[in-house]
């Protein structure tokens, strides 16, 4: 988004006449900065054999997938519903990672059956797995390091009381299930978590991976999940991706030189790729002044947005309405019936009602974690791409609300 004559834009495309065609609220996604995301992995990874597999549940439009699959990278699922839409936007089984959590066997059976790569994640799971599939199936495996990394607890997913991953201290018990049964494992994997800004926490996380992998000589690659911080407000430190590439890649090909063979580095991110790309558009419905704050009441809430909320997350604000003169202290809050403050004590150009105000970072778990909480529609989303604007989803309506209910005729 750039603030061009006076008008905030996306590729030329004034955001206050994206608001007015598609109305308020909507989400609306920069697919050029989409593509110069996964350039810039691709770029700081480049001397090693590198697969990025995005993490689908950032953001699951179809649309942006195949956006991704025409960059060139893969998906991680976390679910089967997720394995489905990647291949319903056309990737192949080999190019989907399918990660899942406290899941029925049977789903791990379905996601076999599509032929995707199964990453296993607890120790009952990997004995039933090789019960029923023995050394026909390949299958990689989810470790645990204990490294307790990433900018919240709910996305601190490498820690010792974590429920993702195996422990490294279980390493025997892995072995022995292998052994057992013969699995064959072709690929390790690792995740601390998200907001992780040093290239240490990833080279530790990678010694560890490291000595886990030398028990296995069957190997095709190694994962390092993602977690790569990105910045909300001017001034944030973000990942070193340069960096992390540099020294990562270094560490990676002295293990290969060392494993006997070259392997391929995979890497999860979602929140890298999308997150900045993304804009939610809402109108001020109300300016309400108290003896206390002066609240922007909008058309929109916790129900399309519920990360400040779910995790505290500072999300940038701007008034595209009125872009100079006088600026005020505002505190911006959402429809819902429940404290929805999106952003708190912001100094924004002077906000009247009916201005368009565009909130930062709304590509990452915007629209993939909105609800119809309220009985609240979810809106419309929009991608530009290469000067055009799309309509990738249709806003919901009132009958969408009734689609699923069934009326017993009480």
């Amino acid at each position: 988004m750039e603030l061009i004559n006076q008008t905030y834009q996306i590729q030329g495309l004034a955001l206050t006449e994206i608001a007015a065609k598609y109305g308020t609220p909507v989400y609306v996604y920069d697919g050029a900065k989409i593509k110069s995301q996964v350039k810039l992995l691709q770029e700081a990874f480049a001397s090693v054999d590198l697969k990025i597999k995005y993490a689908t549940k950032a953001l699951s439009n179809i649309n942006i997938l195949k956006l991704l699959k025409a960059s060139g990278t893969g998906i991680d699922a976390v679910s089967i519903e997720e394995v489905m839409l990647g291949m319903h936007a056309g990737f192949e089984a080999q190019d989907i990672m399918y990660t899942p959590n406290c899941v029925a066997f049977s789903e791990i059976q379905e996601a076999v059956d599509l032929g995707v790569m199964i990453n296993i994640d607890n120790v009952p799971m990997l004995e039933h797995f090789g019960k029923h599939y023995g050394n026909t199936v390949p299958v990689c495996i989810r470790l645990n390091p204990h490294i307790m990394a990433g900018g919240n607890a709910k996305i601190s997913v490498g820690h010792i009381d974590s429920k993702f991953g195996i422990s490294i201290l279980q390493l025997k018990n892995i072995l022995k299930v292998v052994e057992e049964y013969q699995l064959q494992v072709t690929g390790l994997h690792v995740h601390t978590g998200s907001d992780i800004l040093e290239a240490e926490v990833f080279l530790k996380g990678a010694e560890i991976l490291f000595d886990a992998a030398r028990q296995f000589p069957d190997l095709k690659f190694l994962d390092f999940g993602g977690g790569f911080k990105v910045g909300y407000k001017e001034g944030d430190i973000t990942t070193d991706i340069m960096q992390v590439g540099e020294k990562v890649s270094a560490a990676f090909q002295t293990f290969c030189q060392g494993y006997g063979r070259k392997l391929e580095i995979w890497f999860e991110p979602g929140k890298f790729i999308v997150s900045e790309a993304g804009y939610l558009l809402v109108r001020s419905n109300v300016i309400k002044s108290t003896p206390v704050s002066t609240f922007v009441g909008v058309d929109s809430g916790l129900n399309h947005l519920i990360r400040p909320m779910m995790y505290d997350a500072y999300h940038g604000v701007v008034n595209v309405s009125n872009t100079s003169g006088e600026e005020h202290i505002y505190t911006v809050v959402g429809y819902i019936c429940e404290t929805d403050t999106i952003a708190a004590d912001r100094k924004l150009h002077t906000v009247s009602e009916g201005d368009i105000l565009a909130i930062k970072n709304a590509g990452a778990y915007g629209f993939s974690m909105a609800s119809n909480y309220n009985s609240r529609l979810r809106p419309a989303e929009v991608l530009i791409l290469d000067g055009k604007d799309y309509l990738i989803r249709a806003r919901e309506t009132f009958e969408d609300i009734l689609k699923h209910q069934v009326d017993i005729g009480i």
